[in-house]
């Protein structure tokens, strides 16, 4: 959900798919029980200390910026949730796969794992574990190896529309390649921190099945 504008309260909301599914079932099947707050669109550069008129004026141009609107795309909104840490916490928790950004797979049966953590913050995301967003499953698929207590389902919309999406949840998974015969495959997979709100995009490739050459003797055998 986004604001308006900054000069109301008013505030725009709407559904994710699985939003709309609750809600036509009705029998009290949609309910609110947590949210998330962000701030992808401020821009913290513009707080200015040195601003002629004051301290009353120093958030003046954040204060002004205009507000995106709603769109249940949570690989495109949320990038930036909002947590709140201990008292004295001195860094960021940041989400990492031991420095991994790309994984290039064989298709078929090729898979690699990937095991996430959370730096600077002891225990990070060990209790509800990580969001994956697979952007494409044609191209390969994902699955949770290690459990948690936390399912998040977003929608995701990208520049393929016909891109089929998945979602799991977990503290570990495992992407394993699909076979293509025509080209090289790519995609994305997007790691969540579910209690931290850290993230890292991992590009995928997944490359080209070859496939042999094949000749028809006089005899009619295949070799």
């Amino acid at each position: 959900m986004g604001y308006l504008n900054n000069s109301t309260i008013t505030i725009d909301a709407i559904l994710t798919k699985k939003g709309r599914e609750l809600l036509a079932r009705g029998r009290d099947e949609f309910k609110i029980t947590q949210f998330a707050l962000a701030d992808d669109e401020v821009d913290y550069d513009l707080y200015n200390p040195d601003h002629p008129l004051g301290t009353a004026f120093y958030g003046a141009a954040i204060e002004n910026m205009p507000i995106v609107e709603a769109l249940p795309d949570e690989t495109q909104m949320l990038k930036y949730k909002l947590v709140t840490l201990p008292v004295n916490t001195p860094r960021i928790p940041v989400v990492s796969v031991g420095g991994l950004t790309k994984i290039t797979l064989n298709a078929g049966e090729a898979s690699s794992p990937i095991t996430p953590q959370t730096v600077n913050f002891q225990l990070g995301n060990t209790t509800f574990g990580y969001t994956a967003v697979l952007a494409d499953s044609d191209v390969c698929d994902i699955i949770a190896t290690g459990g948690s207590q936390f399912a998040s389902i977003p929608a995701f919309v990208g520049d393929n529309e016909a891109a089929q999406s998945k979602t799991v949840s977990g503290t570990a998974f495992t992407i394993t390649g699909k076979t293509h015969t025509d080209s090289d495959k790519t995609t994305s997979v997007l790691i969540v921190g579910n209690e931290t709100g850290g993230r890292i995009l991992i590009n995928i490739v997944v490359k080209k099945a070859q496939v042999g050459n094949f000749n028809t003797s006089p005899a009619g055998l295949t070799t």
